[in-house]
């Protein structure tokens, strides 16, 4: 069994040295305490009055269109002219075939390329030439590139596509923003979607620029012979005359057009383009229009004074800002027959948060019809106009079906005294049933303390991992109470700021903030909105004693962008709840195996079980402790399957060479650092993980809900940092 450090048995034995005395005294006190508890007998949560939503459900669900079926880490799935066939690219280099069979448990492997396939579309003429193009992106060897390259398949199913066949059409730069769609218009031309080719703030300044290929929808002809090149292009193109253009170009000024398709009634083009600092966009666009990137990020502002394009300036058909979701998924204008309500609207999606919206192309009013909770890559269609939805981390395709019924027996609660949680909110006591807890290594939150609840309903139990996510039983609630100190160091100014919840229904977990009144006596739900408010705090070491800060209230959307992928709850797990009870006595794993909370016994004891090391364990390796730190704090997005779109992860569990962090250059923006590592060993200068913690404005991390700098954790990493080994 593995301890999450990068040297899991030196330091395991480290704590078990050092604490052996304690962990004797403690465990006697657990079996004592264990006794009465079970002579008690648990006591069941049953005041419970958290169930449903604020809002009325939305009308549609999603339902595995293939249950047996998993591909890994899918990037597009589209049809075929002639072939009733599903087709799947893959950011590993593979495209698959599939029947529209639901029990089929694998799909046809018809071609390995080694690099990222992120586009496919199959000519017009499918069934007579058999050419299918693809939109592929090769990483090494530097620098990066994208090539757009003519394939052709065999004439029988699966339509297995020969790698020999390969005619590369168009090649150009990309180190990010790739874009990724190809599409073929009613005019039988292709259209290509490529984003900015960089990481943040077009730090190219391509996104005006007519003279490379970048930030733009490109439209070529690849009809018959071209002489001269491996396409022509189109005579109405709008910029073939413009000085210094490049022909190819149809639109420009996006930023990261993640999926574009036609209106198959209007031949309307629909654009999702993923923003960067407030807005997500959907743009119909136009010949030679100009969607403003970087000049402005949708209907704002960005880089007003950069120089601008030969066009002007076209507004979003639709904007939605970042406390409903962080990534654009553009899909389809629904015109099959399965669904008339939504008939006519554009269906797209946000990957970070799982919403699904339609948009209806006339009034250009947005309706939510699906709350889930997979990462939506990709939609397509097939032959009569029906949907399905693709997800990237569980490799799954998905399709629309009207939600079942869901009865709500009372209202959501307005106010946390409603809950069911608390005896008495104002003295924070909780109800009969609810199990206070507290974590080995807290998520930083702006110097705020916590106060920890778990409410199991009834008698309902928790599957136990050793060393991965529990399973939480359906309406299981997750209680964090914020409190900051309105004088610092002086624990009696302690202000309750809000309490947050995340629970279980059924298959999703939502999460609400409750935001406490002035007098401490209770809180009230926030809406779907974000808020911000300023405290001042009495500080002897801020300027004329006293200092301002900004507390964020999180939205339900922003809940979504930590609380996601297969670690959707990542503060009650073994690593963290494996340390003493604050709330008796012993071990907390024993104490919650005591009062009947595991359904089955836990495999080990505690300490042989793994843990994170506290920050301010002076006594334990730095090592354990930095990687601790940054495991609570940021591999829940920087993991397998976690939200952050970087090739690194920060799991504790992992040797420190297999995170893909030591000397290795940033996938993104590297903040001016000049040649930056994500760790630089022996260089915090360099280390751009650490000078993400340290920033404060764009670009800070952890993301979300925090702006003051956390300095403890900061010096250990510099630290840390310094005394890495510098190798070859």
């Amino acid at each position: 069994m593995q301890c999450p450090s990068s040297v899991p048995a030196r330091q395991l034995a480290v704590n078990l040295l050092g604490t052996l005395a304690a962990l004797l005294i403690f465990s006697v006190a657990a079996a004592g305490d264990a006794a009465d508890s079970e002579a008690a007998g648990r006591v069941p949560w049953t005041s419970s009055r958290i169930v449903g939503t604020p809002e009325p459900p939305p009308p549609y669900e999603l339902k595995n269109a293939f249950p047996n079926l998993v591909v890994t880490q899918p990037t597009l799935l589209t049809s075929a002219p002639g072939t009733d066939r599903l087709f799947v690219g893959t950011r590993k280099g593979r495209v698959y075939s599939l029947p529209p069979d639901a029990g089929i448990e694998a799909a046809d492997l018809v071609l390995e390329t080694g690099r990222e396939v992120y586009g496919m579309a199959f000519h017009p003429d499918y069934t007579e030439n058999r050419y299918v193009y693809l939109f592929i992106t090769e990483r090494r060897p530097e620098p990066p590139r994208t090539r757009i390259a003519r394939f052709q398949t065999a004439a029988m199913p699966p339509f297995v596509i020969d790698p020999g066949s390969e005619h590369i059409l168009l090649e150009f730069p990309s180190a990010g923003h790739d874009g990724g769609c190809l599409k073929f218009g009613p005019d039988g031309y292709l259209y290509i979607g490529v984003g900015d080719g960089g990481n943040a703030n077009d730090k190219h300044n391509t996104g005006q620029y007519l003279g490379d290929l970048l930030a733009s929808i490109l439209r070529i002809d690849v009809n018959g012979t071209h002489s001269a090149a491996s396409y022509a292009i189109p005579p109405d193109n709008p910029f073939l005359e413009t000085p210094g253009a490049r022909g190819e170009i149809w639109a420009y000024g996006f930023r990261q057009p993640w999926k574009f398709s036609f209106d198959r009634e209007t031949g309307d083009l629909w654009v999702g383009d993923v923003g960067q600092q407030l807005w997500e966009m959907v743009y119909r666009v136009e010949r030679g229009g100009n969607y403003g990137w970087s000049i402005m990020e949708g209907p704002q502002k960005f880089r007003p004074n950069r120089k601008r394009g030969p066009t002007p300036i076209s507004p979003p058909a639709h904007a939605y800002q970042h406390h409903e979701g962080r990534s654009v998924t553009g899909g389809f204008v629904y015109r099959g027959r399965r669904f008339p309500d939504l008939y006519g609207q554009y269906l797209f999606a946000d990957y970070e948060t799982g919403r699904v919206w339609g948009l209806d192309t006339q009034s250009l009013e947005r309706t939510q019809i699906a709350f889930t909770d997979v990462d939506i890559a990709g939609f397509a269609e097939d032959h009569d106009g029906e949907q399905y939805l693709l997800s990237h981390e569980d490799g799954r395709i998905y399709e629309l079906l009207p939600a079942q019924p869901v009865e709500q027996p009372h209202p959501f609660p307005r106010k946390l005294s409603d809950t069911g949680l608390f005896t008495s909110v104002a003295e924070l006591e909780p109800a009969p049933g609810v199990v206070p807890y507290s974590v080995n290594v807290p998520l930083w939150s702006d110097g705020a303390a916590k106060d920890r609840l778990i409410a199991l309903p009834g008698d309902s139990k928790i599957t136990f991992s050793p060393d991965g996510p529990w399973t939480f039983p359906d309406k299981t609630v997750l209680v964090k109470t914020f409190s900051l100190e309105l004088e610092r160091g002086n624990p009696a100014s302690s202000h309750r700021l809000e309490t947050r919840i995340l629970t279980l229904q059924g298959k999703n977990w939502a999460g609400y903030t409750y935001v406490w009144n002035d007098e401490q006596t209770d809180a009230e739900l926030l809406g779907p909105a974000p808020l911000e408010r300023e405290f001042t705090i009495r500080d002897a070491d801020a300027p004329d004693h006293s200092r301002t800060q900004t507390w964020y209230f999180p939205s339900r959307a922003d809940c979504r962008l930590c609380h996601n992928g297969s670690y959707k709850v990542i503060g009650i797990n073994t690593v963290q709840v494996n340390r003493p009870y604050e709330h008796g006595h012993g071990n907390q794993l024993d104490a919650f195996q005591s009062l009947g909370l595991f359904a089955e016994p836990m495999p080990n004891e505690p300490e042989d079980l793994p843990r994170l090391t506290s920050l301010d364990d002076e006594s334990a390796d730095i090592e354990a402790r930095v990687r601790s730190y940054l495991h609570a704090n940021c591999a829940h997005c920087h993991r397998y399957k976690g939200g952050g779109n970087s090739d690194f992860k920060l799991l504790a569990n992992l040797p420190l060479n297999e995170t893909g962090t030591l000397d290795v250059p940033p996938l993104h923006d590297p903040l001016g650092l000049e040649n930056a590592r994500l760790i630089a060993p022996g260089d915090p200068e360099r280390s751009l993980i650490l000078h993400r913690m340290v920033t404060t404005g764009r670009g800070r991390m952890p993301q979300l809900a925090t702006s003051q700098v956390d300095h403890a954790a900061v010096a250990l990493l510099r630290q840390w940092i310094e005394e890495l080994p510098v190798t070859p």
